[in-house]
């Protein structure tokens, strides 16, 4: 994260902070990324949102053993709603954004539940889907509240990339990975201005402390816990 504009109360951004070619999201790809952020003085991140690729899950399992891991729920819907017919998937999205606009864990896990109960008979594969990972699914509802509009989803990385690949199709090739690189680096430095500035900034310290969140509500701060 970078500090904003020096006028006016101080905000936090999402911000790059590493790029580098890789072999199709393996672990030994995402290993290296990982580790170079480490040796750059990078601490375990509190929460890592990300798709199903497992090369990820692997490597940060190893680099950044401390970090909670939090499954997109855009990535989900999708693999969800592709696993059945299209007659039954706009009551399957219906159901999903149920389960992760809920109040609190509570009645998320009781959405689910509702869900495998309704569709879980007819379509086991596409049910699974969530309550097999329901525990990383829902695991924003131990952070701030303010923030789980940025923890349930990977948006900002998929919309800049969607402007990436739009641009590399356009100029059909960059010549060599490493002008390849170059390009996507300065496309998504140029797109991270226009990300959305996060929502509680203030309670990002808190987090960082160790500070005990429980559906989005503070309930102990870390030098409370430790007398």
């Amino acid at each position: 994260m970078r500090a904003g504009p020096a006028r006016g109360p101080p905000r936090r951004h999402k911000g790059l902070i590493a790029i580098a070619e890789g072999l199709r999201e393996s672990t030994e790809s995402w290993g290296d990324l990982l580790h170079d952020c480490r040796r750059r003085g990078m601490r375990d991140p509190e929460p890592v949102v990300g798709d199903g690729a497992m090369g990820l899950w692997k490597a940060l399992a190893e680099v950044f053993p401390a970090a909670r891991h939090q499954r997109c729920w855009v990535h989900k819907a999708r693999n969800v709603t592709n696993a059945l017919p299209k007659s039954t998937q706009p009551g399957a999205t219906k159901a999903m954004q149920e389960i992760h606009n809920a109040e609190d864990r509570a009645h998320a896990e009781q959405a689910i539940e509702a869900f495998a109960k309704t569709d879980g008979t007819k379509w086991p594969k596409a049910v699974a889907k969530i309550t097999e990972d329901w525990e990383e699914l829902l695991a924003f509802y131990d952070f701030p509240a303010e923030h789980w509009i940025h923890l349930r989803a990977t948006n900002p990385i998929e919309f800049t990339f969607s402007t990436v690949k739009l641009r590399t199709k356009v100029t059909r090739g960059a010549g060599s990975p490493t002008v390849a690189l170059a390009m996507v680096f300065k496309l998504v430095e140029s797109a991270q201005d226009r990300w959305r500035a996060i929502t509680g900034a203030h309670l990002v310290a808190l987090v960082r402390s160790g500070a005990r969140f429980e559906n989005g509500v503070l309930v102990e701060r870390a030098e409370a816990a430790a007398v």
